[in-house]
């Protein structure tokens, strides 16, 4: 299994990074453990949560049990700690915890606090800002995206807040380097930037949504990736199972996210459908699984630091874990960028 630097950190996080929102929900602590053991059989050392999982759906009661099942995996591993590099967030504003509000630097050290228990460990290695505060393009909000209602001032303060908040967090030793996610090119840019003036924590990557139907970081965030060693962990490779072909033509496979979440956030639309029978095409052509195909097209970009593909079954799992050793063919990659050429948004 290949690896890749964690931004500017000494971290080295494995290409493949393994996804957890469905434990405690769609998975139980059982199957959870399972995806853990086989996956970290095949070489990966990286697993994401957040304190707002599981989703599928997303309910108060349950938030922070996804954290439990994998501190419950690690106090029955104690002596594999050392092995796995843990990822987790912090809600943010309008989320299923502490009532929708928005995280402050206070709160954010609250959160920090739950998660150490719920993941029953001294130290998070990568903790990131669930979603902006004022707001993003991401989870399907691109077509009305506003920015002209933020305030920029608020915007600052609350990243110097925020910053200062990890710097004090680091130097404790209770999180060991901080990220974001949902982010613009904008807000990547300003916490860099107040990084850099104040001697702050410099953010060491952003995880947000990219596949073959949604790839808005292959422009200007693709630029900033590149020169200042911020780089994409990449949630919903799969467009949540879109791209594996399943939900073709109509079909609803169970069990499967379509079924508690019909549109699958947004992104189960008449409009994907052309594309992705397009990519599943091209992968059955020439012989490929249509999800491991996806998910290897997505470890050939530039910017990409892992990937992080998520499984209700270990058969799953085992498919999604095969692109870490698959080579794409340049006739493959020029049938996908014609693809794309066709359909460049497609969700």
């Amino acid at each position: 299994m290949q690896s890749a630097q964690l931004g500017r950190t000494d971290l080295s996080v494995t290409r493949i990074c393994l996804g957890s929102m469905t434990w405690g929900s769609q998975n139980s602590e059982a199957e959870g453990w399972a995806q853990i053991d086989r996956a970290l059989e095949r070489g990966v050392n990286f697993i994401d949560t957040a304190e707002l999982y599981p989703t599928n759906p997303i309910a108060p009661e349950k938030c922070g049990r996804t954290e439990e099942v994998i501190g419950n995996w690690i106090a029955n591993n104690k002596a594999r700690r050392g092995d796995v590099i843990i990822a987790t967030k912090v809600a943010s504003k309008g989320s299923a915890v502490r009532d929708g509000a928005a995280p402050d630097g206070a709160m954010m050290r609250l959160a920090v606090e739950n998660s150490l228990k719920r993941l029953k460990t001294d130290v998070i290695d990568l903790y990131q800002l669930h979603w902006p505060v004022r707001g993003s393009y991401h989870f399907r909000q691109v077509w009305k995206y506003d920015p002209t209602k933020q305030n920029r001032d608020e915007t600052i303060a609350h990243i110097v807040d925020m910053l200062e908040t990890a710097a004090a967090l680091i130097k404790e030793g209770k999180i060991r380097s901080f990220g974001l996610s949902n982010e613009t090119c904008w807000g990547i840019a300003q916490w860099l930037r107040v990084a850099d003036e104040q001697g702050l924590p410099r953010v060491v990557s952003t995880q947000n949504e990219y596949n073959l139907l949604y790839r808005p970081h292959d422009i200007d965030l693709a630029e900033l990736s590149h020169n200042e060693d911020v780089g994409l962990l990449s949630y919903s490779p799969l467009a949540g199972g879109i791209l594996s072909g399943k939900y073709l033509n109509g079909a609803r496979p169970e069990p499967s996210r379509a079924i508690p979440n019909p549109t699958i956030g947004g992104r189960l639309v008449e409009e994907q459908e052309p594309a992705t029978a397009a990519y599943v095409d091209i992968a059955r052509r020439h012989g490929l699984d249509p999800s491991a195909m996806a998910l290897a097209w997505c470890l050939t970009r530039p910017f990409m630091t892992s990937v992080i593909i998520g499984a209700t079954t270990l058969e799953q799992l085992d498919v999604c874990l095969s692109a870490a050793d698959l080579t794409l063919s340049d006739e493959v990659l020029a049938e996908i960028q014609a693809v794309y050429r066709r359909y460049p948004m497609a969700v």
